[in-house]
């Protein structure tokens, strides 16, 4: 494939599906950001890939490098704030390239004129506790102060790089893979509209921001070569992620609902406002592509870390249906269409 066929046109209007995680996402992604293949030599990978991050072949290993920038609104919520999720963000899309020898992080804050000192003395604190949690540093950034009204409050980017043994892709899959989930989805993406809608969903409705790399660590170390794809479901959710890792891989999926662990405080919530639960954000779980030989061995390890106490095989990667996710409701089985817009702005 050339590279104009890579790239494609670029969007006549930027509208909020082009943040949604989904193919419109996807062709803001090609329309920017390429120019070339994407790939590089021996093993690497760029923008082309469109991976997590970026590896580049250093010697017998892959320099990593990904970026993020975060504007959830609220800035605070439950299970996290806008501080933690700029490093659990930067930290997971790492880890889901291997890269779990991270560098260092960069931090740069875009800030409005006006914003409260003690608010920003808060996402500092939570900047920091975060860090040490996931055993990085922050070693250099930058912050920018815009006029009122020229930036909503503020917006954080982190970059991160790190080293990695191999390169883990999104699309690894090969028929008959299993594909597993490190614990309840849609966690995040409600928790945060729940707030927002003021619900009042009875139970704990939380965020799972966390970050990923010791159970990443963990799962190398137990699945080594058997792990053939992972990535982590943000955006678009678990929805998009196998739609990305089907594409990617030249396979179809196909997905057990009964299989895919929801909360019942998520599912409510979900149910109240009219959104698909596995279309929606998750900021502390991973998807995993594994030879079927090891899928047991792997999902035994992830529960007993206590990220994965409630990973499940939700599904596998099949011949047909390329590039789309098959649902079997237990009643018969349906495409899972991914989503093309925005049910949720600004929630990571």
């Amino acid at each position: 494939m050339g590279i104009d066929e890579l790239i494609g046109r670029p969007p006549d209007r930027i509208l909020l599906a082009h943040g949604a995680g989904g193919p419109a996402m996807r062709q803001l992604i090609r329309t920017m950001l390429l120019d070339d293949d994407g790939v590089f030599p021996e093993g690497g990978a760029g923008p082309g890939a469109m991976d997590d991050g970026a590896a580049i072949p250093v010697g017998d290993r892959f320099l990593v490098i990904a970026t993020d920038s975060h504007v959830v609104s609220p800035r605070f919520f439950p299970g996290g704030d806008i501080g933690r999720l700029s490093i659990t963000g930067t930290v997971n899309d790492l880890a889901m390239m291997g890269a779990i020898d991270v560098v260092g992080l960069t931090c740069s804050l875009v800030v409005e004129e006006g914003f409260y000192g003690e608010e920003l003395a808060r996402v500092q604190r939570s900047i920091r506790a975060t860090c040490r949690e996931a055993g990085v540093r922050v070693v250099t950034g930058d912050t920018k102060v815009m006029g009122r009204g020229e930036v909503d409050g503020m917006i954080l980017n982190t970059t991160g790089v790190g080293w990695a043994d191999r390169v883990l892709p999104t699309g690894g899959l090969s028929a008959g893979d299993k594909l597993l989930v490190t614990g309840h989805i849609g966690d995040h993406g409600l928790a945060i509209l729940a707030l927002r809608h003021d619900l009042g969903i009875q139970g704990d409705l939380r965020s799972d921001c966390a970050p990923l790399n010791d159970l990443v660590r963990v799962l190398l170390e137990v699945g080594g070569d058997d792990v053939v794809a992972l990535t982590d479901p943000t955006r678009g959710g678990l929805t998009a992620a196998l739609h990305e890792m089907g594409a990617g891989s030249g396979v179809g999926v196909l997905v057990d609902e009964s299989a895919v662990p929801v909360r019942d405080e998520v599912r409510a919530a979900a149910d109240l406002l009219g959104i698909e639960p596995m279309h929606m954000a998750n900021e502390g779980k991973a998807v995993i592509g594994v030879r079927a030989s090891a899928a047991d061995r792997v999902l035994a390890a992830l529960r007993d870390h206590p990220l994965g106490r409630d990973a499940a095989l939700v599904g596998e990667a099949i011949d047909e249906y390329v590039g789309r996710v098959l649902l079997d409701t237990g009643f018969g089985r349906r495409i899972l269409a991914e989503p093309d817009g925005e049910p949720a702005p600004r929630i990571c």
